[in-house]
This record gives C-alpha cells, sequence and structure tokens, in this order.
C-alpha cells in the first residue's frame, strides 16, 4: 500500500505543481509506473477547473468563468502539457529532419509555430467550452481531462521514446511499466465517461483512438518514436478535439 501511495505522490510531483514531501522515494521505476494515475492527474486537473467554472457561473459571465477555470487548470500543471504542445509545433513545423526536430523542441524558448499553435489551441478550448451548455461544461472539464490523458499512455505503450533522457531540457520521462498499470490507467480514463450520454461515448473514442493512432505513426516516422513534448502535444489535441465532439454532439441532438 505504501508503494503505491508513493507511486501515486510520484504522479502527483511529476504532472503537477502539487506539493508533495520532501522525502518522497524517488526512481525510474515508480516513475515509469506513475502513468497509471495520469488519467486520474485529469480527475484533479479537471475537477479544480470545474470547480471554479461551477462557483463563479454565479458571479461573473460564462466568459470569464470559462477563462479562468482554463487557467487554473494550466497553473496547478505548471503548463505542462502546454508547454509540450508549443514546442511540438515548432519541432515538427520547423525541423526538417530528426536530429533538427529534437534541437528545437530542447530548446526552450517558443518560435512562430509554436507561439500561432499554442494561440490556436487555447482559443479553440475556449470557444469549444463556450459552445457547451453552461450544465454541462464541470461534467465536460472532467471527462475530457481524464480521457485525454490516457491518449498519451496508450503511445507509451506502443512506442518508443525516441531520445536519452539525459538529453532532455528538463525531467525525465515516464516509459513503459507493468501491464497492470496500462489496465489502471485505461480505468481511470473511462470511469468518468459512465456519466456521458452513451452516444456520445461510442463515437468519441473512437475518434481518440484514430487520433492517437495517426499521432503516433506521424511522430514515428519523423523521430522514430515520441518524446515528453509529443506526449503533451497527443494530450492537448485530445482535449479540445473532446471539447469539439462534445459541441458537436450537443447541437445534433438538440
Amino acid at each position: 500500500m505504501r508503494k503505491q501511495l508513493h507511486i501515486f505522490l510520484n504522479a502527483i510531483m511529476f504532472y503537477t505543481r502539487i506539493p508533495v514531501p520532501k522525502n518522497l522515494p524517488y526512481s525510474d521505476e515508480l516513475l515509469n509506473r506513475s502513468t497509471r494515475y495520469f488519467p486520474f492527474i485529469g480527475w484533479i486537473a479537471g475537477g479544480i477547473g470545474a470547480a471554479i467554472f461551477y462557483g463563479l457561473q454565479f458571479v461573473l459571465p460564462p466568459e470569464l468563468a470559462i477563462l479562468l477555470s482554463m487557467l487554473s487548470t494550466i497553473f496547478v500543471t505548471g503548463a505542462f502539457h502546454e508547454d509540450g504542445f508549443a514546442d511540438f509545433c515548432d519541432g515538427f513545423g520547423g525541423g526538417y529532419t530528426k536530429e533538427k526536430i529534437l534541437t528545437i523542441m530542447k530548446d526552450s524558448r517558443i518560435g512562430t509555430y509554436g507561439s500561432v499553435g499554442l494561440i490556436g489551441m487555447l482559443a479553440a478550448k475556449f470557444m469549444s467550452l463556450h459552445a457547451i451548455n453552461t450544465v454541462t461544461v464541470p461534467l465536460s472539464m472532467l471527462a475530457g481531462h481524464a480521457l485525454s490523458r490516457l491518449m498519451p499512455v496508450l503511445v507509451i505503450y506502443t512506442s518508443e521514446y525516441s531520445r536519452d533522457n539525459a538529453t532532455s531540457k528538463s525531467k525525465p520521462i515516464g516509459k513503459k511499466g507493468k501491464t497492470i498499470d496500462l489496465l489502471v490507467a485505461i480505468f481511470f480514463g473511462l470511469a468518468l465517461l459512465v456519466f456521458v450520454p452513451l452516444t456520445f461515448s461510442v463515437v468519441i473514442i473512437p475518434v481518440l483512438l484514430v487520433t492517437t493512432f495517426i499521432f503516433r505513426n506521424y511522430t514515428g516516422a519523423k523521430i522514430g518514436g515520441y518524446t515528453g513534448d509529443c506526449l503533451g502535444a497527443l494530450q492537448q489535441i485530445s482535449e479540445v478535439i473532446f471539447y469539439l465532439g462534445w459541441v458537436a454532439f450537443q447541437n445534433l441532438t438538440a
């Protein structure tokens, strides 16, 4: 039980800015196995965003409530995935060889591709949430954050890391753990969908799986696998697709 707590706290330490005990044990094994809780981190980040939106909607215009809820999720994760998305856009937009792509993504500075991509992604997320019925925004945020974090886990288990941790610009990247870790991640990624209309779930899951398959094959062809930036980019892309799908489903069933 204590080891599971350590694995969970490693996930908290790696994927969020939430403080953990300073004497928390750390190892590559604990980090790799912490991927089982990556979708559960979506419960936490999405839950914070949903709670802030729910509370602020009573005293602020919905646009401000959505914006502040988005900022809260970015704050609690330290813009971890947004940074990855921006680096992914810069690397794959400006690089033509594996070495050039990896070099650009390693650079902490943001370029034109990253700036445009990040602005476009955040705008799409904001506009999608704004188009969703106010009553269901909290649920869409919870389910979207959880399910979108399952997609990078699937890439970890079906692809290879593209470079040594020693060349990474930041923290080491979680790699493939045990099969039970994947099953736990799948549970946390899908569990909240029980509160979502079944017809939406049976459509959005295949859409995200196809997106993940295409994304994995694309990064595999370009750089021979994935990096942490690729995983962050896939999470952001999947989250936006989830919200866009929700809006489309809402309009089609209205």
